[in-house]
């Protein structure tokens, strides 16, 4: 009796467990049955738009516009069969709106003339694009109908690596395809742009699955099939889904607009490395560095200064640097949020207003010269105030970059010709006489706190002093 007391506590953790665990549903049929009509076709057309003096020429070949060759490749091109001036693609997509609101991948529709939809039941509309994402590969359509059969939009964050998925779509013109797998992975970086968080899957997804829905096993779209990775162009276990909560962020903005006015915050990031974190005095590596914030940003009107660490945005954990541009991807322009972030050991909260991204400049610096012996690697001279209004710099006071080397610290650690250095490990730099002065104290081995000027755009960075090699005075 006492041994079944000792297992009864045991026996009810493994049934609470097994019931929290997600069990391998006999089949999938009831699924692909349900969501058949929210699934549809889309194949489009598209003509080659030929640039002026080229006529469908390889880059780097052709005549001037104008030139008696001109006609020729008119006529050449005009003459040639439709079906060899066409280009054709197929994809797949689903219906979100029971007015006719569908969602696919951007390189679906990507330069099209024309977009055919191709329900279940073979009844074609014709679609109009209403909006395209580039950034997100995201695209949203409208066919013209009524009382259509709209999927259920998931929760991705929730989705767990394990979860079974499924995939309908229409792989390599098959259409109806219906697939299954478990998620791979989760928060996958592919290289495709600054929103890279895929869901990874072992369900089998082939060209012509792109745009299509990523199922939960209850039912709900929890992806966007967008990528394979495929030595032969065929299926290797091994497929992407953007998730759908990345997605919903931008799907009323792409109805209304057309396109996606991003939030920004206004600051460059960066990991945080061993190095770092031992230099701020970090308790592990968690967050996103602040090398440098942007002269009138938002982050900048919050007072986020270079040198913080990013801990949380909107309540939501920083782990590594690219978490913060997809968590700041999910706002819009004009929202208030809360930035969690560390400081001088001390962790503080800042509200931001997030601003609408701009185009980013590049900055461009102003040589001059003077020399340090403290083997930085760099030229440096009194900030003058005709060269700080050249410079365009807040400061007024500090000292030039004027001359970097290769390979040597300073041009490792990011430093640039016309950076302004006002402070280091703290002390305030005015002039050169002051930055020699600090700089007959460092130390081999020494870590570096620079607070730099860069076009007005104030800049952290950590310069690592080369250890001496044996042999050395």
């Amino acid at each position: 009796m006492n041994q079944i007391k000792r297992l009864f506590p045991v026996l009810i953790g493994a049934v609470m467990w097994i019931s929290s665990a997600q069990a391998m549903p006999d089949s999938f049929a009831d699924l692909a049955e349900a969501q058949a009509d929210s699934v549809v076709n889309i194949s489009t057309t598209s003509h080659p738009h030929v640039q002026p003096g080229t006529r469908g020429l390889p880059p780097g070949f052709g005549f001037p516009h104008g030139s008696p060759y001109d006609n020729f490749f008119n006529d050449f091109l005009h003459n040639m069969p439709r079906q060899q001036r066409e280009r054709h693609a197929l994809g797949t997509g689903f219906i979100i709106s029971s007015d006719g609101y569908i969602v696919t991948n951007n390189h679906v529709v990507k330069d099209a003339d024309k977009v055919i939809i191709k329900m279940r039941d073979g009844s074609e509309h014709e679609a109009k694009i209403i909006g395209t994402d580039p950034k997100l590969d995201v695209a949203l359509l409208k066919i013209k109908a009524k009382h259509l059969k709209p999927v259920t939009l998931g929760n991705s964050d929730k989705l767990r690596v394990g979860d079974w998925v499924v995939a309908i779509g229409n792989p390599f013109g098959l259409e109806q395809t219906v697939t299954a797998g478990i998620v791979s992975a989760k928060g996958r970086v592919i290289g495709e742009g600054p929103y890279d968080d895929f869901i990874q899957t072992d369900a089998a997804i082939n060209p012509g699955n792109s745009g299509g829905p990523l199922f939960s096993s209850k039912g709900e779209v929890m992806g966007i099939n967008t990528a394979i990775y495929s030595r032969s162009g065929g299926n290797n276990g091994i497929g992407f889904a953007i998730p759908i909560n990345l997605a919903k962020s931008v799907l009323d903005e792409l109805r209304e607009k057309g396109h996606v006015t991003r939030a920004q915050l206004g600051v460059h990031i960066t990991d945080v490395d061993k190095e770092t974190m031992k230099a701020l005095n970090l308790k592990n590596r968690e967050g996103a560095l602040v090398p440098q914030v942007v002269a009138g940003s938002a982050a900048d009107k919050a007072g986020i200064l270079p040198g913080d660490v990013i801990v949380s945005f909107d309540g939501e954990p920083i782990h590594k640097a690219r978490d913060l541009p997809l968590r700041v991807a999910r706002h819009t322009p004009g929202d208030r949020v809360k930035v969690g972030l560390i400081r001088n050991g001390n962790l503080k909260t800042i509200t931001v207003k997030v601003e609408a991204m701009k185009d980013d400049t590049a900055s461009k610096g102003q040589p001059h010269r003077n020399n340090d012996k403290v083997r930085l690697g760099m030229v440096v001279d009194n900030l003058t105030p005709d060269m700080a209004a050249r410079l365009q710099t807040r400061v007024k006071k500090g000292v030039v970059i004027q001359q970097l080397q290769r390979g040597m610290p300073a041009a490792r650690a990011g430093l640039r010709r016309g950076d302004v250095i006002y402070r280091i490990n703290g002390k305030t730099v005015n002039n050169v006489r002051e930055f020699s002065k600090l700089a007959s104290h460092f130390k081999p081995g020494q870590v570096l706190r620079l607070m730099l000027d860069r076009q007005g755009d104030q800049v952290f960075a950590l310069v690592k002093l080369p250890k001496p090699h044996k042999g050395d005075n």
